[in-house]
């Protein structure tokens, strides 16, 4: 299983318009992916209300599992993702 820390670039941190590009190009994906906050339970990554419901703010860090083919490669670019400022339009 592969994982990254990711830290989370938008101000609002996951929520709304974030949430909803990162989950969709974890669905994108084809892989199954989970995200959390360090040191708490990861919730399935495709489901923006799971995302949302983790509360992370922008600043903070998140641990990102997936396993499968193309592992690495897409926690690679789903870390890059999350460096972003995804709230603007």
């Amino acid at each position: 299983m592969a994982s990254r820390i990711a830290v989370v670039a938008s101000a609002v941190g996951l929520h709304a318009r974030p949430a909803t590009l990162f989950v969709q190009a974890v669905t994108e994906s084809g892989l199954p992916v989970k995200v959390g906050r360090p040191g708490i339970a990861s919730v399935d990554a495709r489901s923006v209300l799971m995302v949302m419901s983790l509360g992370v703010k922008g600043g903070e860090e998140v641990v990102l599992t997936a396993d499968g083919d193309g592992a690495d490669e897409v926690l690679d670019g789903l870390v890059e993702l999350l460096a972003q400022e995804l709230d603007e339009a």
